[in-house]
């Protein structure tokens, strides 16, 4: 598992031991894994929908409510002085770990749905009927259902990359798709379902050379690696607090900032104007003009403890980490007759979706769920690629974070083994 747009960063402890990767201490900092479901230990491969949290990031918000609570940006005590910094410093963190160029580039949302929600009503205010989006048939269903949305309301026409049967897109495909009334491109760099990492770089540089933005659904990138946006080359990037160790409830999206700056609001009210009259209303300068209301602070200042942490770990050991688990997950899985896995692109995240011959996958996921193992079950908000794959029922997702083990792998071969003899 490796990709150029996900990309090592530089290591300090807690996440090293004497120059190794030591799972036991990362493990350690998470108190949510200690503990035990139906008498087994938790083994815990649900990460793509949420992953659990440090305790940096508990104490964090903790800290918050007990000495800081108060709102932001418009109080002049003490306590809201400190709420507003800490507020303002967990942006510069998000900008940070993300590379955008300045600060006002971040915007703070409730997650990647409002991310791309905000865009498609914000850009799609610029929209015509006959105009043209781009997506890809790997997306999740955010990137898919606020575009349909458009599409009611305006007649915009929705293109769609086609995916390949391994769940790679087909990028030999997207020059042709591309045609002058092709007003944006928004894929993920991720796929929630299978695990594939799109190349967004190479993407990105196709529409660039046909003068098109591209947004780009991070949700699943920043969990397994860096993301520099600026490398990446995209206008827009979205990322979700809870999938990156943090929060839950708040996320970022990055916009390039001439964006943000002919963009029109998306959300009215308090904080994101500069004068309101009966008559007239002057915006705030972005990020505040998109940023209405009052924000998720105690969320926020929880991302910031989680990027940070994030930030410090070491992204080399943890690739080959991963790398190892995957390999190890697929390896077993796939001696266990009658099991497919849906997706095996060659650049993945440790990410397996299986299905097994005559079996439901919600039956499955029961009977791991009694021997101690949370996985996901379903149609993973994807139900387009997942249908094309052959996998009209959903399938079982075990998707690994770097605080996974081996004996995790062990433990979930052994359940799917069982599992299989129970049901077949």
């Amino acid at each position: 598992m490796s990709s150029a747009l996900i990309s090592p960063a530089p290591a300090i402890d807690p996440a090293m031991n004497n120059g190794a990767f030591d799972v036991a201490v990362i493990r350690a900092a998470f108190p949510a894994l200690q503990q035990t479901v139906n008498g087994k230990p938790l083994v815990y491969l649900d990460n793509a929908a949420t992953t659990q949290k440090p305790l940096v990031v508990i104490e964090a918000v903790n800290q918050f409510y007990r000495h800081d609570n108060a709102n932001i940006h418009r109080g002049v005590h003490t306590l809201s002085a400190r709420a507003t910094d800490q507020y303002e410093a967990a942006r510069e963190q998000v900008r940070s770990s993300l590379n955008a160029a300045v600060v006002e580039e971040i915007v703070f949302v409730r997650g990647v749905t409002e991310a791309i929600n905000l865009v498609a009503a914000s850009f799609g205010q610029r929209l015509n009927a006959g105009d043209e989006i781009l997506i890809s048939a790997l997306e999740h269903h955010a990137n898919i259902v606020p575009w349909h949305l458009l599409r009611e309301r305006i007649g915009i026409v929705l293109n769609v990359i086609p995916v390949t049967d391994i769940g790679e897109l087909d990028l030999s495909a997207l020059p042709a798709l591309i045609s002058p009334r092709t007003q944006l491109i928004a894929v993920n760099h991720v796929s929630n379902a299978l695990g594939t990492i799109n190349p967004v770089w190479e993407i990105c540089q196709i529409a660039q050379a046909h003068g098109v933005p591209v947004l780009v659904d991070g949700a699943q990138g920043l969990p397994h690696g860096v993301v520099d946006v600026q490398s990446i080359g995209c206008d827009f990037y979205a990322m979700s607090g809870h999938k990156v160790f943090g929060p839950s409830g708040v996320g970022a999206l990055y916009a390039r900032r001439p964006w943000l700056d002919v963009l029109p609001p998306y959300q009215g009210g308090g904080d994101m104007i500069e004068t309101v009259s009966f008559d007239a209303v002057r915006y705030a300068p972005a990020p505040a003009k998109f940023e209405a209301g009052t924000p998720n602070i105690e969320g926020a200042i929880g991302l910031k403890a989680a990027l940070a942490w994030h930030a410090a770990l070491d992204w080399q050991a943890i690739a080959a980490h991963e790398a190892q688990l995957l390999a190890t997950a697929t390896t077993g899985l796939r001696d266990i007759p009658g099991l497919r896995i849906i997706g095996e692109a060659a650049n993945k995240v440790p990410v397996v979706s299986f299905v097994i011959d005559g079996t439901h996958p919600h039956d499955i996921g029961t009977l791991l769920d009694a021997q101690g193992i949370a996985v996901r079950t379903g149609q993973h908000c994807a139900m387009p690629v997942l249908k094309q794959l052959g996998a009209v029922s959903g399938t079982v997702r075990a998707s690994f974070a770097f605080y996974n083990t081996l004996d995790d792998v062990a433990a979930l071969i052994r359940a799917v083994h069982r599992a299989h003899a129970l049901l077949t």
